[in-house]
């Protein structure tokens, strides 16, 4: 494999998005939805939360998930943050990563590319794009967010700046299943829409399917950590979360590359 050219796959995603219009409308409308969301959940989020009327209650309320922590923190914007953040990334990522291969299998550039490169790279430098675009993003939205907070209270600039590196490191780490995830299903779809409506079916139907099966055979349970994104419920407390929680989204990543390389090596172009 060279990784040159797995590199220059991955620049080619990056100029898809950030030098074509249809890249930047999405990206457009990605900020547009961003500064929505900072300027009313993430920039009220202390007002909300010291208020003498919604303190207690918000203090119960977390208590009563595991969310606790999260409350305390000086730093309550990135705290809103992360709660967004964890639960939008991965669904956004579906989207933005539904459009690996599957496009230029239609048009027949896959051809092209294949006459220049491997199966292999191309398959790892467009996941390697695609976790570079969404890696780019959600840092940005944490910086944006770090600039809210240190509006309000600029003595928090260091140690936010330190926090808000931490998530986006964990956040990174979250949605890089996701995205191969759609490198799988780019192979066994026809166009990047069925990619998506398989990707809602596996976590709906293939989901609950799964949960009636567990509840005649309980030893099946393990078959959950297929999922990408299992276990962000638990990682939302961010306090007492084990190590090995981080370590199920790298291997459900190398399992599916490891699948996908598998079936584009036998997937005709």
């Amino acid at each position: 494999m060279n990784i040159v050219r797995v590199w220059q796959l991955a620049l080619f995603e990056l100029t898809r998005l950030f030098a074509t219009k249809r890249g930047l409308l999405a990206l457009a409308a990605f900020a547009m939805v961003w500064l929505m969301i900072l300027r009313y959940p993430i920039g009220h989020a202390v007002p909300f939360l010291s208020s003498p009327q919604f303190s207690d209650l918000a203090q119960e309320l977390a208590g009563n998930i595991g969310l606790r922590e999260l409350v305390s923190w000086p730093q309550a914007e990135l705290a809103i943050f992360w709660l967004i953040a964890l639960y939008s990334f991965p669904l956004f990522s579906l989207f933005v990563c539904s459009d690996q291969t599957v496009g230029d299998r239609q048009r027949g550039t896959l051809r092209f590319l294949r006459l220049r490169s491997t199966r292999d790279e191309i398959l790892l430098g467009r996941f390697l794009g695609q976790f570079i675009i969404l890696t780019s993003l959600i840092t940005l939205t944490a910086l944006a967010t770090l600039g809210v907070m240190t509006y309000r209270a600029p003595e928090l600039l260091l140690s936010g700046f330190v926090l808000a590196f931490k998530l986006a490191v964990q956040l990174s780490i979250v949605v890089m299943p996701f995205i191969a995830l759609m490198s799988l299903l780019n192979l066994i779809s026809s166009s990047s829409r069925l990619s998506i409506v398989l990707a809602i079916l596996l976590f709906t139907l293939g989901n609950g399917i799964l949960s009636l099966v567990t509840s005649y055979l309980p030893f099946l349970e393990l078959l959950f950590y297929a999922f990408p994104g299992v276990q962000l419920f638990d990682l939302a407390p961010q306090a007492g979360v084990p190590v090995v929680l981080w370590l199920i989204p790298l291997v459900q990543t190398c399992a599916l590359l490891a699948l996908s390389v598998f079936v584009f090596r036998r997937r005709s172009l």
